[in-house]
């Protein structure tokens, strides 16, 4: 599972963060060009970089009522893969961006005139959006320009700065902004989050599975209107520097200093690159900060700049720091080589490992160094960019319900080890685990769910993207004596299928902990087409995210998904991110019985005992469970 609670500003300018908001900023191609041409608002379009706002097209005349996933398979059912989609239902019209010329062409002839219900599409190129640094300092010149702009701007400026107060305030309210809420009505807030995000779920399975209505109506009553019950939420151990990964940038202070490490207070796409040290927040480690403190006066001996996303000039770009209960620390600097000649790089790097061995840097403790070249994007890929060790040890070590693991640069491990062993030992206690089962633990990282589970199942099966990850997942189980864990690497929806077919256990339970986004399409039908996978437990780092994966698992039976439906029975939440507004979600999920006939009568029954009385159309509609149900009248309560 992705981090988004921790995911800390990138200095990176992807696409995203050049998209803004309104159609209107969609310029004609000759003004785009033309501002280009001359390092204007469009400077970031260059042709040896990528950035798919170059491939972008309008789509027009959507129908009303459609959501970005409605749109995504749309596309995606008539062999048109895009990379980027901004959708605007209330204007019925998408921005739609792809990874290169031919994409985008093909697209356009395929989508161009055909009819999506009733209404029919049109196609048309779009212009890339301004680059919002730009565009912002632009618009700050024209109003300067003016009569008195100049005094006007510097009383906005003066006034701005007294209301958002000192920067410790603006950077603990820009990464932690719950750091002043007590932590009880932190916890209240985020169960809050999570029952909403239930009760999503109750509507979306009442309207994507009639033949589940009963069992629906008996759930709702039985919790307070949910689909299963929501038990309370699990705190976080500690609720400051919990964080054991941080990512920092490297810019301009919003002090003025140059070469800073740190956070940024805003997003580029707001038109803010200011950093400000993190020598104040709660949520990093005092090991975490020394680093920076420790890095921060090496970058500054240095002849090098900082690099910059609006000019893509200048070398320092960001610092991540992964520390460990066990005293260990990996510090990996990201660096663009511009133009350098290897052998200042090279000697970049010597200058790195004394400074951090033998110089001041001593006192940063760090035991695990890494030097990554971080140039340019000149494709769409996202693979994770080699890491050249520096020095001290390959891996760092953490200790996690009393197993030893061992954690590579680009390794997934949750960022907070104690509320992490508060969350496995939940999915423990719901997987109803015994030595005849076993575990399917996609999206595992470093293993840790599946090895912490190893010893009361028969078998363990991991599927994990990255490699470094499956090969730290490997050396973990060798480390703590297991022989019954075996780890696949590959994108989930290519091996899942094939190892959930070869799985011939009687008793299959999967947990799966995806990235935000949740789990490939593909690994929903194959899990539902497995009918003897009996039980799922998903743990979702962001639920609202994941409410297509949580949908697409109970929905009715189709020619697109085949395999009787799965039905949420437990929902929990986990704090993992104190001081944030995110946490993680554990839903337990179970396959549905084939026998209706004992639900109906049980509804019937309740129904009995309440004194409910349905007319014919509602026992109708209960029993046959037509596509479009008459409406319900003359009852005494409300379905």
């Amino acid at each position: 599972s992705t981090d988004q609670a921790g995911s800390l500003p990138s200095t990176e300018k992807e696409p995203d963060d050049i998209i803004e908001e309104n159609n209107q900023e969609n310029l004609p191609a000759t003004a785009a060009e033309g501002e280009g041409a001359a390092g204007g608002v469009y400077r970031y379009i260059k042709g040896d970089l990528f950035t798919s706002e170059i491939f972008k097209v309008e789509i027009q005349n959507l129908p009303k009522y459609i959501g970005f996933n409605d749109l995504k398979k749309f596309l995606n059912k008539h062999g048109v893969n895009p990379h980027k989609i901004k959708l605007f239902s209330k204007q019925m019209f998408a921005f739609v961006t792809f990874k290169n010329q031919e994409e985008r062409d093909k697209a356009m002839k395929a989508v161009h005139g055909m009819q999506w219900k009733s209404k029919v599409l049109s196609v048309r190129l779009a212009k890339p959006k301004a680059d919002p640094i730009l565009k912002k300092r632009k618009q700050e010149e024209e109003a300067e320009g003016g009569q008195h702009g100049a005094k006007r701007a510097a009383g906005s400026q003066e006034g701005e700065e007294e209301e958002e107060g000192p920067l410790n305030i603006q950077i603990a309210n820009a990464v932690t902004p719950l750091w002043n809420v007590p932590y009880e009505e932190q916890l209240k807030r985020k169960e809050k989050e999570v029952e909403g995000v239930l009760q999503k779920l109750t509507r979306e399975i009442g309207n994507n599975n009639k033949a589940m209505l009963p069992w629906l109506f008996l759930q709702k009553e039985k919790y307070n209107k949910l689909c299963c019950p929501l038990e309370a939420i699990r705190p976080s151990p500690v609720q400051t520097e919990y964080r054991n990964k941080c990512e920092f940038v490297i810019g301009v202070g919003a002090d003025g200093e140059d070469k800073t490490v740190g956070f940024r207070l805003g997003k580029y796409k707001g038109g803010s690159c200011a950093v400000v040290s993190p020598a104040e927040t709660s949520h990093v480690s005092s090991e975490a900060k020394r680093v920076v403190q420790g890095f921060q006066q090496f970058i500054r001996t240095t002849p090098y700049a900082v690099y910059s996303p609006e000019t893509y000039e200048g070398h320092w770009r960001q610092l991540t720091v992964r520390t460990s209960r066990i005293k260990q620390t990996m510090a990996i600097v990201f660096f663009n080589p511009q133009k350098l000649q290897e052998e200042e790089i090279e000697e970049l790097k010597r200058n790195l490992r004394q400074y951090f061995t033998e110089g001041e840097g001593q006192e940063s403790a760090i035991t695990s160094l890494y030097f990554v070249r971080m140039g340019q994007r000149t494709s769409a890929g996202t693979e994770d960019l080699p890491c050249e060790h520096v020095t001290g040890e390959e891996w760092i070590h953490e200790e996690l319900l009393g197993l030893k693991f061992r954690i590579s640069p680009h390794s997934f491990f949750q960022t907070n080890t104690p509320a992490a062993e508060v969350l496995y030992s939940a999915v423990g206690e719901w997987a109803q685990l015994d030595q005849d089962s076993t575990v399917l633990d996609v999206c595992c990282g470093t293993g840790t769910i599946g090895i912490s589970l190893a010893k009361r199942v028969k078998k363990v099966i991991g599927i994990e993207l990255c490699q470094e990850a499956v090969e730290d997942a490997k050396a973990n189980a060798e480390a703590n004596g297991l022989t019954n864990v075996e780890f696949h690497c590959g994108k989930a929806e290519d091996v899942f299928p094939t190892v959930l077919n070869a799985v011939v256990s009687p008793n299959v339970t999967a947990i799966v902990d995806p990235p935000r986004a949740g789990l490939h399409s593909k690994v929903i039908l194959a899990i539902r087409r497995a009918e003897h996978l009996k039980r799922l437990i998903y743990v979702a780092c962001n639920a609202k995210a994941a409410m297509n994966n949580f949908t697409d698992l109970c929905r009715a039976v189709s020619n697109r998904v085949r395999g009787a439906p799965f039905r949420p029975v437990r929902a929990m939440a986990v704090d993992l991110f104190p001081q944030t507004m995110h946490c993680e979600t554990i839903l337990l999920f179970e396959r549905e019985p084939c026998a209706h006939g004992k639900q109906e009568g049980a509804f019937n029954q309740k129904l009995t005992n309440l004194n409910i009385k349905l007319n014919d159309s509602a026992l109708q509609f209960f029993s046959r469970c037509p596509k479009k149900p008459p409406r319900v009248k003359q009852t005494s309560c409300h379905i």
